[in-house]
């Protein structure tokens, strides 16, 4: 009895090791079957289990490569496993998916650029009563995702080469080349030529030091929570498509328009990001937040406007990527305001009230258009 609660306590210790591998596991068996009630809640603990596990896999690996490339690991694993899900809906949903990446895309910048950042601005300003980040780096990254979301998103809305709100192969084509080039751009300033703007800094201002009471975890540590991160967002993608015909079920009956899914499963994929964000916060390392956030944002553009760009080689039906002009208020509104946040590299409750009544905003109009 004894050895049994030492090895139970031992596992319990250990749950971010063993949750992923048991939502991956529970992702093969669940996996294109119809699940009774008791197995959908199953698989929704389990879902919420591998996002905390992803989570703290992805601070392990932050901690042991240090800022920013710990935010971009998390920023690009997450999105390119997203990415993946997008387009294998998109090759097996036909002409009902043809919205799919745009609304996809959509609500993945507005979820970041207001629902993260409004939260990571709230918490830091909670604490500390004014958040402190680097502007340069902040502006570069917005600047940055408001180019490719007005080229990937707004512009199918008002060219003329294509019937309706969409590219033409041939503009489909230079988009996905200039994501491809900006969001490789990006990151080349980020890790490289520019790191310390991605960097946390101090209310003064200065460079913010590395905590000195945690030593770095050793490198075969680091490339285990590397590979369980990976598991785990498998898991969390994964999950999250198993449980939409549930929720798509659920919208029907309560009467909600379609796109509402998309929003719900968005959200769900980007919690990873929304916790590691908030706890950075806490932390004051605001521009941590800041960097999973608009890093989630580009890299969700980057990645899948050309994942599809090569997609549509095979894919058949039409790709709308233009917004309507409702989103198209909201995302101008949006770039706008959170210029405003950036620009001064200080922010205030009051500028993360507006980021989340915003986002407030975008779930109120996706639910009642």
């Amino acid at each position: 009895m004894g050895n049994t609660l030492y090895i139970i306590r031992n596992v319990l210790k250990r749950w971010t090791f063993v949750v992923p591998l048991l939502a991956l596991a529970t992702l093969g068996l669940a996996w294109g079957r119809q699940l009774p009630g008791v197995v959908v809640v199953l698989v929704a603990l389990l879902l919420a289990g591998a996002v905390l596990a992803a989570v703290h896999h992805a601070e392990v690996i932050a901690h042991r490569v240090g800022e920013p490339f710990g935010s971009l690991v998390l920023a690009v694993a997450v999105t390119v496993i997203e990415v993946a899900l997008i387009v294998s809906l998109m090759v097996s949903g036909g002409d009902q998916t043809a919205s799919l990446a745009r609304d996809t895309v959509f609500a993945a910048v507005m979820i970041t650029c207001n629902g993260i950042v409004g939260l990571s601005l709230l918490t830091g300003t909670l604490r500390r009563r004014v958040a402190v980040f680097n502007a340069e780096g902040s502006g570069g990254a917005l600047a940055t995702v408001a180019t490719l979301s007005t080229l990937s998103l707004a512009l199918p809305t008002f060219t003329t080469s294509a019937r309706g709100p969409a590219f033409s192969p041939a503009q489909l084509g230079f988009a996905a080349v200039v994501s491809l080039a900006l969001y490789g751009l990006f990151v080349l300033t980020q890790t490289v030529r520019h790191r310390d703007y991605f960097l946390p800094v101090t209310p003064e201002g200065a460079e913010q030091a590395p905590a000195e009471h945690a030593p770095k975890p050793e490198t075969s540590t680091a490339m285990a929570s590397l590979g369980l991160l990976l598991t785990a967002l498998v898991a969390v993608v994964g999950l999250a498509k198993v449980e939409s015909p549930v929720i798509e079920a659920a919208v029907s009956s309560a009467g909600l328009p379609q796109a509402v899914v998309g929003v719900v499963i968005a959200l769900l994929v980007l919690l990873p990001e929304t916790i590691a964000a908030v706890r950075a916060a806490r932390r004051d390392q605001v521009q941590i937040s800041l960097n999973l956030a608009l890093g989630s944002a580009m890299a969700s553009i980057g990645l899948t406007i050309p994942a599809i760009a090569v997609a549509s080689i095979w894919l058949e039906g039409p790709l709308l990527l233009g917004l309507g002009a409702t989103h198209l208020v909201l995302l101008g509104l949006t770039f706008v305001v959170t210029t405003l946040t950036v620009v001064p590299g200080r922010a205030t409750l009051l500028q993360s009230g507006v980021h989340l009544v915003l986002f407030a905003a975008f779930l109120f109009l996706a639910i009642s258009p």
